[in-house]
């Protein structure tokens, strides 16, 4: 499971299509209109898979992406008016440039028919396109950019690889399971100004430490932000029958400096709630937020005509089964924005009003299916229920199995000494009402006082209702013919001159 994920992964992609393009470089404010998603699935598998020595296992992770149509709202053929971020980004570079070198950077353009915005498929913008500015650029300037042939927002994605990951297997230590130990062979970056916005921390952002509580958070570190991210936990839930904890993003994620200064190292910043990544992305003026500026500063939504932040669509989360760490649901959701404006000396860049405008948005998700759900749920949640009312069951048997024991013997024991009474002091109804033989050994009967109580027989079969129901406190008996007892206070009966089986009265003398 952790070499071949058996989760599937897609990639959405949101467009963001400028509506007016010759307005902007007038001066208006912009206006952006969605498209999408274009859904993409993600393949991924590990590589050069090496156990080294120190408790660590290091590997390549590919990954690959394959068009998906039926779950696509458009075509990759679909056209897409976005800012050129060649010209922008090589404009904004020269901004404190000599005003020569600017007007030979506006010939340039103008000779190579580049313009300020462009008009390209959705294919071209995720995969490359061929620019001839790419080449005249490598030609004089051959470090300036870090790709040689096409360029597209996604080109270094595909079918390649995200960095040498080296984790701690945890056999030794048990607490530093999936932790990234070094990526790329170091174990903290040089892209920013501080000691601690440099720092690899946490996993690789696939799997986590088990046992987890409300107090744990997520912490892994992402290739494609230059930085680690850390997520806190926000409540418990279900996904598809498996217990979860939910993972969001703090509000402080991407504030700024003065918001929260421990990220003041991403900076030189701006508005809180976007990061400047231009120093891992070949100075270019690239921002990473949420989607749509969620949870950042909203004079930068009020800039842009055609945005519409709300938490449902535009914040990220990761379920966690928290006993394994195991991820059973995310959404990992950000957004890549260019901060353009007029540049004095490059006529491209037109009269533009400095704004950062959304260029795209991507959402990354997957969620455990299948038969790996299945055995996951069978294995890890209905087997530890099942055993867990067992143990009932068990133990409700056991004391089943110890109380028959104890009722036999107890009814052994009173039923011998049922029968051996009713062998020594039979009582039948025989004519005259006496015993049937006077050769049986009769055990005399204790005095009755006869001020006490007194026997009153009735005639017929029925007792009479005696007199005074509330003065009298009275016994009612009926002796069945041929009936034996124990009792030895009717064992003396027989002596009374009675005549057949009858219904009496033991009442109170006066009643």
């Amino acid at each position: 499971m952790w070499k071949e994920i058996p989760v599937p992964f897609y990639l959405s992609v949101y467009f963001f299509d400028v509506v007016n393009p010759n307005e902007i470089l007038q001066g208006q404010k912009p206006q952006v209109r969605e498209r999408g998603p274009y859904v993409y699935r993600e393949f991924r598998h590990k590589s050069n898979v090496t156990f080294n020595d120190n408790d660590t296992v290091s590997f390549l992770e590919y990954r690959s992406f394959q068009f998906q149509p039926d779950k696509s709202r458009g075509l990759e053929s679909d056209s897409i008016v976005m800012p050129n971020i060649l010209v922008l980004s090589a404009a904004m570079m020269m901004e404190n440039g000599p005003m020569s070198l600017k007007l030979i950077m506006t010939l340039a353009f103008s000779t190579l028919g580049e313009r300020a915005f462009m008009n390209r498929t959705v294919s071209e913008i995720m995969w490359g396109y061929e620019d001839p500015l790419i080449h005249l650029v490598n030609k004089y300037f051959p470090n300036m950019f870090p790709f040689k042939g096409k360029f597209g927002l996604f080109a270094e994605l595909n079918n390649s690889d995200s960095g040498l990951f080296t984790v701690f297997t945890g056999v030794k230590n048990f607490s530093r399971i999936h932790l990234v130990d070094k990526w790329n062979g170091v174990s903290k970056v040089n892209f920013w100004h501080s000691d601690q916005c440099n720092m690899i921390n946490g996993t690789s952002g696939q799997m986590w430490a088990p046992f987890m509580t409300p107090e744990s958070s997520l912490e892994f570190y992402s290739p494609e932000a230059c930085r680690s991210m850390k997520l806190i936990y926000k409540e418990q839930g279900v996904f598809e029958g498996i217990p979860t904890f939910r993972f969001v993003a703090p509000n402080t994620l991407f504030a700024n400096g003065s918001v929260y200064p421990p990220n003041e190292g991403f900076c030189p910043c701006r508005e809180s709630g976007i990061q400047n990544v231009s120093a891992c992305r070949f100075n270019a003026p690239l921002f990473l937020s949420h989607p749509h500026f969620y949870n950042a500063d909203p004079v930068l939504a009020e800039a842009v005509s055609g945005l519409h932040p709300n938490p449902e669509e535009h914040s990220l989360f990761l379920d966690i089964h928290p006993v394994t760490g195991i991820p059973m649901n995310c959404s990992v959701k950000l957004q890549l924005s260019l901060y353009i404006k007029s540049v004095k000396g490059i006529g491209q860049t037109g009269k533009i009003e400095p704004v950062i405008l959304p260029l795209m948005w991507f959402g990354e998700s997957g969620a455990m299916e299948g038969e790996t759900l299945q055995t996951f749920y069978s294995q890890l949640v209905l087997m530890p229920k099942v055993l867990h009312y067992a143990q009932y069951v068990l133990l409700a048997l056991g004391c089943v199995l110890l109380l028959i024991p104890i009722v036999y013997q107890i009814r052994s024991q009173v039923g011998g000494g049922q029968s051996l009474a009713g062998a020594e002091w039979p009582l039948a109804c025989l004519p005259g009402g006496r015993r049937g033989s006077d050769q049986i050994p009769q055990q005399p009967l204790p005095a009755v006082p006869t001020d006490t109580f007194s026997l009153q027989p009735t005639s017929g079969g029925s007792p009479r209702s005696p007199p005074g129901l509330g003065s009298c406190c009275c016994i009612l008996a009926s002796l069945a013919c041929s009936v034996t007892t124990s009792l030895p206070v009717l064992g003396g009966l027989g002596t009374l001159p009675w005549r057949g089986c009858r219904w009496f009265w033991i009442m109170r003398p006066g009643t």
